[in-house]
């Protein structure tokens, strides 16, 4: 698989790297959700190139992550805002956050908190069950192909028969 073909792989993780999967494009995004919006802002926190950065910005765009919103009218500048798509990248980022924070972290602990607005507890990020609400571990998820895709070989033969360790 070449990586300038993923968005074309029928794997759903594959076809999100091909947007999302390169170290910069994951600290823009972080940055993005800190509230970091204008060009300058990102270059003066992230020490990327203008060019780096343009192309990854140019690229979420594209992708309809992140939208352009004029701030300025004469000369022309635009502040890069999250779409909807881009929103529903939070719980990506949160956990691999909270993985940094857990397997990270050096003496001094997570440089960061999160405070969960609507109790005011400092909480983690955890993925739970849409159906009936438990926390899900990735011993208690089976994957199996969609209806859709069935019979295609998607699936190595280890995993059609039971769980990940």
């Amino acid at each position: 698989m070449r990586w300038d073909e993923l968005d074309q792989q029928p794997c759903s993780l594959a076809r999100t790297l091909s947007v999302v999967g390169d170290r910069w494009t994951l600290v823009i995004l972080r940055d993005c959700f800190l509230g970091v919006r204008r060009f300058d802002d990102f270059e003066a926190r992230l020490g990327i190139t203008r060019h780096v950065l343009a192309d990854r910005l140019r690229k979420l765009v594209d992708a309809g992550v992140l939208e352009k919103h004029p701030y300025q009218e004469r000369p022309l500048r635009e502040e890069y805002r999250l779409t909807d798509k881009g929103l529903d990248l939070y719980p990506v980022i949160l956990s691999l956050v909270h993985w940094g924070d857990r397997y990270m972290a050096d003496a001094q602990g997570p440089p960061v908190r999160h405070r969960h607005r609507h109790c005011g507890q400092h909480m983690r990020g955890i993925l739970i069950c849409s159906a009936c609400g438990e926390e899900l571990h990735p011993r208690d998820v089976a994957v199996e192909e969609s209806p859709a895709w069935a019979g295609q070989g998607l699936l190595p033969a280890r995993s059609r028969r039971r769980n990940p360790s």
